[in-house]
C-alpha cells in the first residue's frame, strides 16, 4: 500500500512538473525557431537548428535593450523605495501600542489590496496629466512605490512582530537610541524578511503592464511588458520575437529568486515553528 502511495505521488508530481514546465519549454523552443519553422506542420517539438534571428531582431531592431534597461531601473528603484518606506512604517505599526488605531490602519491597508487597478487608472492619469508627469519614468516609479507600500508594510509588520521587544529594551538600556536599536539590532534580525519583501516587490513591478501602458507613450520610455505587448497587433502576432522577449524577461526574476531564495524561505517560515 505504501509503495502504491509513493508511486501515485510520483505520478502526480510528474504530471504537475509537465504542466508547469511545458509552457516554458515551448516558449524557449519557439524563440529558437525560424519564422517558417514556427508555422510548420506537423508541429516540430525541437528546432532543426538553433536559430537566433528572433534574439537578433529583439536587440538590434526593436531596441529591446533600452526597454530592458528601463524596466531594470524602475523595478530596482521602486522596490528599494517601497522596502525603505515599509521598513519604517512596518516597524512603527509593530511597536504601536494603540490597538484600535493599529487595526484601523491595517484594515485600510488590506482594503487597498482589493481595489482593482483599472478603477484607479482614470483618476490617476487625469492627476498625472495635470502636473505633467505622464510619459515619465519618474512618474511611473512613484506610482509603483505607492502601489507596493501597503503590501510591503503588512509583510514588514509581521516580520517585526517576531522580534522580542526585550531585545530592544536591553539595547536601549546599554545606551542605544531607538534609531540605533532599529538599525543595529532589529533590522539585522529581519534581513530574511526584508529580502522577501524586496523580491516580491521587484517581481510585481517588473511584470506590471496596465499602468505602464496608460502612463507611457513614447518609444524610448517603454518597459519590457509594454514592449512585449506591442508584438501583438491586429496584423498578427510575432510569435518568435515575442517568445524571445519572454525568455529574456524571465531572466531578472529568476536571478532575483536564485540569489534571494534562502532568505525568502527563511523570511516566510521564520517563527512558524516554535521550539
Amino acid at each position: 500500500m505504501k509503495l502504491l502511495l509513493k508511486i501515485g505521488k510520483a505520478l502526480l508530481l510528474g504530471v504537475f512538473l509537465i504542466l508547469a514546465l511545458g509552457p516554458l519549454y515551448w516558449v524557449i523552443v519557439t524563440s529558437l525557431k525560424g519564422s517558417q519553422e514556427i508555422y510548420a506542420f506537423p508541429i516540430r517539438y525541437l528546432p532543426e537548428s538553433l536559430n537566433l534571428e528572433n534574439y537578433e531582431y529583439l536587440f538590434n531592431i526593436s531596441n529591446f535593450g533600452m526597454y530592458f534597461r528601463n524596466s531594470i531601473l524602475i523595478s530596482l528603484i521602486a522596490a528599494t523605495g517601497a522596502l525603505f518606506i515599509s521598513m519604517f512604517s512596518g516597524y512603527a505599526l509593530s511597536r504601536f501600542r494603540e490597538q484600535k488605531l493599529k487595526m484601523t490602519l491595517l484594515l485600510a491597508m488590506y482594503f487597498t489590496q482589493i481595489i482593482p487597478t483599472y478603477m484607479l487608472m482614470s483618476p490617476l492619469f487625469t492627476s498625472f496629466a495635470k502636473i505633467g508627469m505622464t510619459d515619465s519614468l519618474l512618474g511611473l516609479t512613484m506610482v509603483y512605490i505607492a502601489m507596493m507600500i501597503a503590501f510591503s508594510t503588512i509583510m514588514a509588520k509581521s516580520f517585526f512582530d517576531r522580534i522580542p521587544v526585550a531585545l530592544e529594551e536591553a539595547a536601549m538600556t546599554d545606551g542605544c537610541t531607538r534609531t540605533q536599536t532599529l538599525f543595529k539590532v532589529v533590522i539585522p534580525l529581519t534581513l530574511p524578511g526584508l529580502a522577501a519583501i524586496f523580491s516580491f516587490a521587484f517581481v510585481n513591478i517588473w511584470n506590471e503592464l496596465f499602468l505602464a501602458v496608460m502612463l507611457l507613450s513614447s518609444d524610448h520610455n517603454m518597459t519590457v511588458p509594454v514592449a512585449l505587448n506591442s508584438f501583438i497587433s491586429k496584423a498578427g502576432v510575432s510569435w518568435g520575437v515575442l517568445s524571445a522577449g519572454i525568455v529574456v524577461a524571465l531572466l531578472p526574476t529568476m536571478i532575483v529568486f536564485a540569489f534571494a531564495q534562502k532568505y525568502i524561505i527563511m523570511g516566510l517560515t521564520e517563527g512558524a515553528v516554535k521550539g
